[in-house]
């Protein structure tokens, strides 16, 4: 510590004199001074920086997407979509039947229609919010939010064969083929009698 004071104060006469006094040691004083505040600035520019990247990574890791999350909550969805359109006179009947067989189904043909997406353009799509009532088929369809196209609909027909009663025949169509041809998940009976329209209520006794 004593031979750096010495030093600095040997520096100080010296630069005095080679400059005959024009240089005093107030001015060199003010330029150490000068220097310390442009550091103590640079490091918190620096710090700054440094905290504003950490922010932005740990936003970009919030918003991460998660396919199998999507996926997920799509098919809820689709579920909850399918019983609003049983509606209360035909959900008794054919709801269990529909999770078993025909929802599985519905999964596997969603999580193929998933993999032709990257990520970027599967989160873009989105699910329709309401069944198609009376004897519509629509029971939902996925479409591109940005585009507003659909990418496949799924849908429930009516049917009643000779001599066989009424089936409800689940089947979707997708946009390769402009939603022409049917591809089938299965075939729930429903009776003799003719159904009630897509979404009916019970009446009230």
């Amino acid at each position: 510590m004593k031979a750096t004071a010495w030093f600095r104060k040997s520096l100080v006469i010296l630069v005095s004199v080679l400059t005959f006094g024009l240089v005093t040691p107030s001015d060199l004083a003010w330029l150490a001074e000068a220097d310390t505040l442009k550091d103590t600035k640079k490091g918190l520019v620096e710090e700054e920086g440094l905290a504003y990247l950490a922010s932005q990574n740990s936003t970009e890791r919030k918003e991460e997407f998660n396919r199998e999350e999507f996926l997920s909550g799509i098919l809820d969805k689709a579920e909850e979509s399918a019983y609003m359109k049983f509606g209360e006179k035909i959900n008794p009947k054919i709801g269990d039947e529909f999770k078993q067989v025909i929802l599985p189904k519905m999964e596997e043909a969603l999580t193929e229609m998933a993999s032709q997406y990257p990520d970027g353009k599967l989160q873009q799509l989105t699910i329709t919010e309401q069944p198609s009532a009376g004897r519509a088929e629509k029971i939902f369809h996925i479409y591109d939010s940005i585009s507003g196209k659909d990418i496949i609909r799924f849908h429930v027909r009516q049917e009643n064969p000779p001599l066989e009663g009424y089936w409800f025949d689940f089947h979707y169509h997708t946009y390769h083929d402009s939603f022409a041809a049917h591809h089938d998940l299965g075939k729930i009976y429903w009776d003799k009698n003719t159904p009630p329209e897509w979404t009916s209520k019970q009446k009230l006794s």
